[in-house]
């Protein structure tokens, strides 16, 4: 009833002489009304309830005006005290729901495949650098690197081989220069050996001919003797038979047949000395001749000689030029060294690289962190570069994506204020540390194209990176992923 009696007024404002016709409208509905009240109450009473109401209804408009004025200032007072307040609190700070928690998520693989033999770690279990998280059977690696060391120990034989045959070829070559050097002159000595004695030889060979030749011509003056001893031999013999016939006729004296019979006997004894002295002079030419004979057969062999001499001077010639080539010879003896050497150096990289993939068998924290994800068990087989778990170390911070136009103000340094969804009572402090180089949508997988069909502006977000001022309590877990609303104050 007080709530009808209060709004009435307000349907139907109060009487006035301004409102005549507001007035007729409604005095036949109050007549009627009077004339129901005269059946029900006597008339004093209706007379005086009239003029209460009118009363009441005079005095209504003026306490609704003043209540209306008092909430009115009371709510500009409130409207003042929390609205400049807030006013200035959403004009110095941006904050936006579109904030994570960010850390390192470190992937924990396989560098070496094989079967995997003890796992030392559970899920979500804290763990320290260097702690052994599980091993893979390393047998097969073991071996592995006996046969790397095997090869290294061969290698090493083989290059310290080569290195010995690099300074016995030097030695060599060097003796082999001087020795054939020393035969080339010795073979040039020989030669001019030979050559004089061929000269010598051909002086001989020229006095047995000139011998051969005297011994022709006394041997044809012998013959000639002979001639003539036997034709005075032939002459005295025919006196001595002419003059005996002559005696028998006693037509000489007998001297003269004793003379001519002695002129006979002179002249056969002159034809005998005659033929003795021809025989030896024919046997001091067969003489000559076999003299000569010798004598070519000593130039012959001093010629033939000379010619040896000559080859071994072409020989000798040939050892030099090949003890010429031993540099190139020393030069393969090197590269042989140094290809022995590579050997070496490729076995000593093969040793290490067996020793890492032994080493590689026992995987271990690279940081300290908690153990997530963990996707491997014991005889397991695993291929290198397979993912076996995450740690998640404990630095973690805020990447806030803040609208584009929220940026204005928004500089590194400034102080932020965290609230973590998971710990709504908690309050961190923080701060702006960089602001990224480009929008999120520019660095997705498919970056939008706008130059191309119907462009829809949409306001972009930029990744912000805000880190925490204080170490985190031991109590509070952040983890990478969680919401958070961080608040950032610009001005």
């Amino acid at each position: 009833m007080m709530a009808d009696d209060v709004q009435r007024p307000s349907r139907t404002p109060p009487h006035s002489l301004d409102q005549p016709e507001a007035i007729t409208a409604e005095q036949p509905r109050r007549d009627h009304d009077e004339v129901r009240g005269q059946h029900h109450r006597p008339a004093a009473t209706s007379s005086s309830d009239n003029t209460a109401e009118e009363m009441l209804k005079a005095t209504r408009p003026r306490y609704q005006h003043l209540l209306l004025f008092a909430a009115a200032t009371v709510l500009l007072l409130i409207g003042v005290f929390i609205g400049v307040p807030y006013y200035y609190y959403a004009v110095s700070h941006e904050w936006t729901d579109d904030a994570f928690i960010e850390g390192h998520v470190v992937q924990i693989s396989s560098k070496v495949a094989g079967h995997v033999a003890r796992v030392y770690v559970a899920d979500n279990q804290e763990v320290k650098q260097g702690e052994l998280l599980l091993e893979i059977d390393a047998r097969e690696y073991v071996a592995r690197l006996a046969q790397a060391r095997a090869t290294l120990q061969a290698a090493v034989a083989r290059q310290q081989a080569a290195q010995a045959t690099v300074e016995l070829t030097h030695v060599t070559a060097e003796a082999g220069v001087q020795q054939a050097s020393s035969g080339v002159e010795l073979a040039k000595a020989a030669v001019q050996t030979a050559q004089a004695r061929v000269g010598t030889e051909r002086s001989r060979f020229e006095q047995a001919r000139a011998q051969v030749e005297t011994a022709l011509a006394s041997a044809a003056q012998a013959r000639a003797q002979i001639m003539a001893a036997e034709a005075e031999a032939n002459r005295a013999a025919a006196d001595v038979k002419r003059l005996q016939e002559l005696a028998r006729r006693d037509q000489i004296a007998r001297q003269e047949l004793d003379h001519a019979i002695a002129n006979a006997r002179s002249a056969n004894a002159q034809l005998e000395a005659t033929r003795k002295r021809a025989a030896a002079a024919e046997a001091q030419v067969a003489e000559a001749r076999a003299a000569q004979q010798m004598v070519a057969d000593s130039l012959r062999q001093a010629e033939s000689q000379v010619a040896e001499a000559q080859a071994r001077i072409g020989e000798a010639l040939g050892r030099l030029a090949a003890a010429s080539a031993a540099p190139h010879q020393v030069a393969v003896s090197k590269a042989q060294a140094t290809i022995a050497r590579a050997e070496v150096e490729e076995a000593r990289a093969a040793v290490a690289q067996a020793e890492l993939d032994l080493a590689a068998t026992q995987i271990v924290a690279p940081r300290s962190g908690r153990v997530t994800r963990k996707s491997v068990e014991v005889g397991a087989y695993v291929h290198a570069g397979q993912g076996l778990m995450a740690i998640v170390p404990p630095d973690v911070w805020v990447v806030a994506n803040f609208m584009e136009t929220q940026l204005a103000d928004m500089r590194p340094g400034q102080p932020v204020g965290v609230t973590v969804d998971a710990y709504p009572d908690r309050l961190f402090q923080a701060r702006v540390e960089s602001i990224q180089a480009g929008t999120g949508s520019r660095f997705s997988l498919l970056p939008p194209e706008n130059a191309t069909g119907n462009f829809v502006k949409v306001v972009q977000r930029v990744p912000v990176k805000i880190v925490f001022d204080e170490p985190l309590p031991q109590d509070i877990i952040l983890s990478p992923g969680m919401s958070v609303i961080p608040v950032v104050k610009v001005k």
